[in-house]
Parts: structure tokens; sequence; C-alpha cells
């Protein structure tokens, strides 16, 4: 028990409490503890019943049974992979950066949930930090399972492949992916590759909250090089550590 302590206390402090949210909301309901339906996303419950709760229980919660089990299993996966790169990678000591793309991409999905009466809102955010991990390493070549080798950039499309074929919905993962694509275009290729206007930004609270650490190095992704320079322009000529990746599966 004490290796998987040690194991739980490693992840980094965000993912580790998204991680364990989703974990700990779909036993509370499997155990009967809370019905289910008290977690599910309903427009009219929320709107019109003031249960404002379910958003948030929605993002965490998933029926785990015999059919879904192993869908559940191999996206809690993702979930722990590719928030841990991107924390520790990309958005390494700044934490506030790395909660406000959360935010951002998790109230995407909450309006495009209540717009297409969509229950369940798991999925969708983990296919959305899947997908701005895979741009941020689109030239980096990953292994998925049976050997097949290909670029980051496609990742997401073959992950809502398979996730159809175990059990999954594409509209799911297509909702992911577009909102993982709209915070990624916003926050690095309008500003720093098209010079256009920066319309995202971290909110001075968040860094109040989650302040930013020194000394920290990045390790997972490189950007465009359009995008280096432009940020590198933008910060006086510093340099920010991007670093070179991980394979899929590396642990």
């Amino acid at each position: 028990m004490s290796d998987l302590g040690d194991w739980f206390r490693s992840i980094p402090l965000i993912t580790r409490y998204w991680f364990a949210g989703s974990i700990a909301v779909p036993l509370v309901g499997k155990l009967g503890l809370v019905s289910p339906v008290n977690l599910f996303l309903w427009p009219d419950a929320f709107i019109h019943r003031f249960q404002i709760w379910r958003p948030i229980t929605a993002t965490f919660f998933f029926p785990v049974g015999p059919g879904t089990g192993f869908l559940y299993l191999v996206n809690l996966y993702f979930l722990y992979q590719y928030s841990s790169r991107l924390e520790t990678g990309a958005f390494d000591g700044r934490p506030a950066d790395y909660m406000f793309m959360l935010l951002f991409n998790w109230i995407c999905i909450v309006i495009t949930g209540l717009i297409m009466d969509m229950q369940l809102l798991m999925i969708p955010l983990i296919m959305s930090v899947l997908y701005v991990w895979a741009q941020l390493n689109r030239d980096m070549i990953v292994s998925f399972w049976f050997g097949t080798r290909f670029k980051a950039c496609y990742l997401p499309w073959v992950i809502l492949g398979f996730n159809y074929i175990i059990g999954g919905s594409v509209i799911n993962e297509l909702i992911g992916n577009l909102v993982g694509h709209l915070y990624f275009f916003l926050m690095f290729k309008y500003p720093m590759d098209l010079g256009g206007r920066n319309f995202l930004s971290t909110p001075q609270f968040l860094y109040r909250w989650l302040p930013n650490r020194r000394g920290g190095v990045s390790g997972f992704g490189v950007p465009p090089a359009s995008m280096r320079r432009a940020a590198e322009d933008q910060q006086g000529g510093g340099r920010h550590n991007w670093g070179q990746g991980f394979r899929l599966g590396d642990q």
C-alpha cells in the first residue's frame, strides 16, 4: 500500500485531484451512496431546478458496468498520462495556466453539453487535454497498440476511432477534440503563429491561488518554430524549454 500511496502522491497536483475525483464519484454512484441520476448533466434539472452541481459531477462521473468498464479504464489511463504530461511539461511551474486551460475547456464542454443534451462530460474533457498535448508534440512519433506508429498530431483521431470500437460515442470524442483545438488555436496558433490578438489570458485570482513555481524543467512537447520565435520575442528574447516529449505508453 505504501508503494501505491507513493505513486499517487507523485502525480502532479491538479491531475491528482482530477484523477481521484474520476475514481471517487463513479465509485459513489456504483455503491449506491448517491443515485447516479443525480450525477448526470440534465439541462432541465440544471437550469430550471437549479441543481448547479450537475456540470461538476457529470465531469467526474462515468457509469461503470460490464459493458463500459474497459472504456472507463482506458480513458482513466489517458487522463493520467496526458494530463500529467501537460502539467509537468508544457505547463511545468505554471499550475494557474494549466488550471485555466482545464476551466476554459470545461466551460466550453458544459455549454456544448447543455445545448446537445450530453449527460456525461468525462471523455470530452480528457480528449480536449489529449488534443492539446498532441498539438504541442505534433511531429513526435508515437506508438499505439499492435505496434502502429504515427505522428502525435493524429493521436486524438486514432483514439476517437479506438474509443468508438470499444463502445464509446464519436460525439463525445469529437467535441473534446474540437474544444481542445479551440483552446490551442486561441492560446498558441492565432497569437503566436498568425500574429493575431491574444484572446485568452489566465485570471489573476488563479495566480494568487496557484502561484508560479521557479526552477521547473519542461519536458513535453515542441511547439512549431514560428510559435517559439513569437514567444521569445514577446518575452524579450527569453527562452522556454519545451523539451522532447514522451512516446505513448512510456512512464
